[in-house]
């Protein structure tokens, strides 16, 4: 797991993600107040993600894209040195967003023109995180939990999963994963597009 940086060293792997965040809005020509309007975040909140001056809790990055129509592991994918056919245990991506304490782990190799892949995730007991858009509509996710419970709520549907439950879902509107406790919740995530 990544530690917290300095104030003065920022993480290497939000440098490198607001770099790519700052490429896909020249891309398109938007200005920052482009940007946050489509996205419905503030400017300045974008202004200091693009300079790495904050850690993008994972809201955030899912708004984004959602604008800029990518999942979060191919936009994280995208910041990496370098893509592999294999990616062992110990090279595998980890992103925390220090905001929650939800823990995300790229498990497959990163490629640009991905259509599936795995994530690994853990949610600390009572963490909360609520998407108000899929990063991309439609999109297929399966949900094993491997440790824990977690609350699923999907299409204004809420799921109680338990260890070893698996939820398929396709999602076009809100979700929100919560830890209801006593322990952390680990869950493997498929994520198909459409």
């Amino acid at each position: 797991m990544r530690h917290a940086p300095d104030a003065e060293d920022p993480d290497p792997v939000d440098v490198r993600l607001g770099a790519r965040l700052a490429e896909l809005r020249a891309e398109r020509g938007w200005t920052l107040d482009d940007l946050a309007e489509r996205a419905g975040v503030s400017r300045s909140t974008l202004s200091r993600a693009e300079r790495a001056e904050t850690s993008p809790t994972a809201a955030l990055l899912n708004r984004l894209c959602a604008v800029h129509g990518r999942t979060m592991s191919q936009l994280l994918g995208e910041v990496e040195a370098r893509p592999a056919p294999v990616v062992r245990a110990a090279d595998q991506p980890v992103w925390e967003d220090r905001a929650s304490g939800f823990v995300r782990r790229s498990v497959s190799p990163p490629h640009a023109g991905l259509r599936g892949e795995l994530v690994e995730g853990r949610l600390p007991a009572g963490a909360d995180l609520a998407y108000d858009r899929p990063p991309v509509p439609g999109l297929e996710q399966h949900l094993w939990v491997l440790e824990g419970a977690l609350e699923v709520t999907a299409d204004g549907t809420a799921h109680a999963l338990d260890t070893g439950d698996c939820l398929r879902t396709r999602v076009w509107g809100p979700t929100r994963f919560r830890c209801p406790g006593p322990g952390d919740a680990r869950y493997v995530l498929a994520v198909v597009l459409p």
